[in-house]
């Protein structure tokens, strides 16, 4: 079954090439078809590197974690600001598409596997560095999909300022919000069992870089947000880089 999640990954950047190049009820299909089809890459990935007990914990304490943190940022605004969602993205609960805690679900799995392997000889601070690196991987991941999402029309902010140089519609304090969410998350993922990152890293690997590239590409030449494509690509950058290097040097050793 090695085979599904390689196909994935090709499925998930030709949606994704596709996502610019369609709009309306096109590219609403496109967006859920491609968090549908990245989340099941990453959950067989799992299933076959991590065995399939810690592929359905990984997805139950996800999914749990998302949905029920964004059931109380809907309703309360904590800790993201006040915002809502349209309904573009299907059946809700609790006002919360359950298409999220999905988005969520394809986007941790390959942040945790970066987190550990570039904190893999931090030893004792291991688990509070592993949380820190995994949380700035998510939210560098959010600046590039937050704008994308409030411009498709699928979820809005009650008041977007005040927000980062160039990036209007979103606050600011939403990306120091998704900080402190995504280092609980790690914390929880980390208690996982499990020894070290898995060897063949081929397939979350190639999901991250491609999202980082894709976002620079995309922002800077087809939506026409060189700030965003400049907040993204620096920050997502500097775990990317660092962690494909990492990978190399062990394919090397």
């Amino acid at each position: 079954m090695r085979w599904v999640p390689r196909l994935g990954v090709a499925l998930t950047i030709v949606l994704q090439i596709l996502w610019p190049l369609a709009d309306g009820p096109t590219r609403t299909t496109l967006t859920i078809s491609t968090v549908l089809v990245f989340t099941t890459t990453t959950l067989s990935h799992a299933w076959i590197h991590r065995g399939g007990l810690w592929a359905l914990a990984y997805a139950g304490i996800t999914m749990l974690f998302a949905f029920t943190l964004e059931a109380i940022g809907v309703a309360t605004g904590i800790p993201f600001s006040p915002y809502s969602y349209s309904d573009a993205l299907g059946l809700k609960l609790l006002d919360v598409p359950l298409l999220i805690p999905l988005a969520w679900t394809m986007m941790a799995y390959p942040a945790l596997l970066l987190a550990r392997t570039l904190t893999a000889s931090a030893h004792r601070l291991i688990t509070p560095l592993t949380a820190v690196t995994g949380a700035w991987a998510l939210t560098s991941w959010d600046l590039f999909l937050d704008p994308q999402m409030v411009t498709a029309g699928y979820w809005t902010w009650v008041n977007p300022t005040p927000n980062l140089l160039g990036v209007s519609d979103i606050p600011a304090v939403n990306f120091l919000g998704w900080l402190f969410a995504t280092f609980a998350l790690m914390l929880l993922l980390y208690k996982l069992p499990t020894d070290r990152p898995p060897s063949n890293q081929g397939v979350p690997a190639s999901l991250w870089t491609w999202t980082w590239i894709g976002g620079v590409v995309a922002n800077a030449f087809f939506f026409g947000r060189p700030a965003v494509a400049a907040w993204g690509g620096i920050c997502m950058g500097l775990v990317t880089i660092p962690y494909l290097l990492a990978l190399k040097r062990r394919e090397s050793a």
